[in-house]
């Protein structure tokens, strides 16, 4: 049996408490699914580590918009292409604006998410991208225990599009093959007779990458495959709860097949 481990985003910013985009229950999170690959790392063939990779100047980051009297947006305001048409914001670089006003029409159109302004996060090249530590040890041991690579996959460095699903971005871009379906990933997800997911943030990059695979599944039945550790996943709360994009995402997903588990239950 051909068993996947699939984490997504288990990153500084997400996972401490001091990041940028600290997620409640994170730690706990990241913490048992340590515990989990050091039990039993022996079980998974290929384990895939997504990273959320963004610049400063980025479509949900406050630097790319500001308002007439050049303010920048608070994190977790929310934009619409009705506020950019009405003027209450603009892009800071006037270039951007016909394209972006497009983008927010097109993510309406498709009705995932509103587009919202985030805390600046998982920035390339800060302590704030890296791996929660303890994680990355056990990835590391992982690797030295099965003579193994971990396969690390970024997401989200296309300052014009968010990128929550490791899959594609929200919008992809037709001239950027690394916003468009990682048909790399999904040949690798296809082939595995288990999927095992876990990772940040249950409401937001776990939820649309589950959406994802199962939409690109060349059958339906795969996503009986699928087992998401609902002790190694947590929504985004705080600021703004999203509690309720998880639940809808595990509603969704289990009655269209979706295993559920917990990280002590797996392969005990």
């Amino acid at each position: 049996m051909n068993a996947q481990l699939l984490i997504i985003d288990p990153q500084n910013d997400f996972v401490e408490p001091t990041g940028a985009l600290a997620v409640a229950g994170a730690i706990g999170d990241m913490d048992r699914l340590t515990t989990l690959i050091d039990r039993a790392g022996e079980k998974f063939d290929e384990i895939h580590v997504t990273l959320d990779s963004h610049h400063t100047l980025d479509v949900a980051h406050p630097l790319y918009w500001r308002d007439a009297a050049g303010k920048h947006p608070a994190p977790f305001t929310l934009i619409s292409a009705q506020d950019v048409m009405a003027g209450v914001w603009t892009t800071t670089v006037p270039g951007f604006f016909r394209r972006t006003l497009d983008y927010l029409k097109t993510l309406e159109a498709r009705g995932r998410y509103r587009h919202i302004i985030w805390p600046e996060h998982c920035l390339i090249g800060t302590p704030g991208h890296n791996v929660y530590e303890p994680l990355m040890n056990a990835l590391c041991r992982w690797e030295l225990s099965q003579i193994g690579v971990v396969d690390y996959v970024t997401k989200g460095s296309n300052i014009f599009t968010e990128h929550f699903s490791v899959i594609r971005a929200e919008v992809p871009d037709p001239a950027d093959p690394s916003t468009q379906v990682n048909t790399v990933l999904m040949n690798c997800l296809e082939k595995c007779d288990l999927l095992i997911v876990a990772g940040e943030a249950g409401s937001h990059c776990v939820a649309n990458t589950l959406f994802d695979i199962k939409n690109q599944f060349n059958d339906p039945a795969s996503i009986r495959k699928i087992v998401l550790l609902t002790d190694a996943i947590s929504p985004v709360t705080g600021a703004m709860d999203f509690t309720f994009l998880q639940e809808k995402m595990i509603r969704e997903m289990t009655a269209a097949g979706m295993q559920l588990s917990t990280t002590a239950e797996l392969f005990a």
